[in-house]
């Protein structure tokens, strides 16, 4: 997964959709949900989202760890079971 770092720290819809590598509709579906941090000016239709705040919020979320120590420690519990079976 990609740090963000290429992104500006205060993000509109389409960036924010960009970074998640969603669909900019779905993304304003989990804002009207509340599924994801984000910031509406008052009184105005506009939302911005904090980059941090979507990758804290990324990393949080459950599912598969694509992470390198998660890779490894993956083919390290590969090569335990291949061992196992060949005794």
């Amino acid at each position: 997964m990609t740090t963000g770092d290429q992104y500006p720290p205060i993000m509109t819809t389409a960036q924010a959709a960009e970074l998640l590598s969603v669909h900019v509709e779905y993304l304003r579906r989990m804002v009207r949900e509340g599924r994801i941090p984000a910031h509406r000016f008052p009184q105005g239709r506009e939302i911005r989202f904090v980059r941090d705040e979507l990758i804290a919020w990324v990393g949080d979320q459950p599912g598969y760890d694509r992470s390198p120590s998660a890779a490894e420690k993956s083919s390290e519990r590969s090569s335990e079971k291949s061992t196992e079976k060949s005794k």
